[in-house]
């Protein structure tokens, strides 16, 4: 069992900044990536950001250059570092553990990006 504990959340106008955090505790040996997906009211979930114990990174088209994933292997910790912020981002968004034999998902943590 992986359990997955998101913070950082808000609300943030447009154009800003926040960090959300996810730490993984639990059998995390088994874990080969980690990474976040939203999802937006009516809408389906979605991949933003995912990268594998090497290292290697995929970013939705929407937030290239806007968001940056990372990991912190000795705290079990994966990041996601959003800049500039837009109300098309505005969403519930959850952490993923990619480990064998099963995915692992975190609670969910709302961004509110308004004015």
């Amino acid at each position: 069992q992986v359990q997955l504990v998101e913070s950082g959340g808000g609300l943030v106008q447009p154009g800003g900044s926040l960090r959300l955090s996810c730490a993984a505790s639990g059998s995390i040996f088994s874990i080969y990536a980690m990474g976040w997906y939203r999802q937006a009211p009516g809408k389906q979930r979605e991949l933003v950001a995912t990268m594998t114990n090497g290292g290697f990174t995929v970013y939705a088209d929407s937030v290239k250059g806007r968001f940056t994933i990372s990991r912190n292997n000795a705290k079990n910790t994966v990041y996601l570092q959003m800049n500039g912020l837009k109300p098309e981002d505005t969403a519930v968004y959850y952490c993923k553990a990619v480990a064998s034999p099963t995915d692992y998902w975190g609670q969910g943590t709302q961004v509110t990006v308004s004015s």
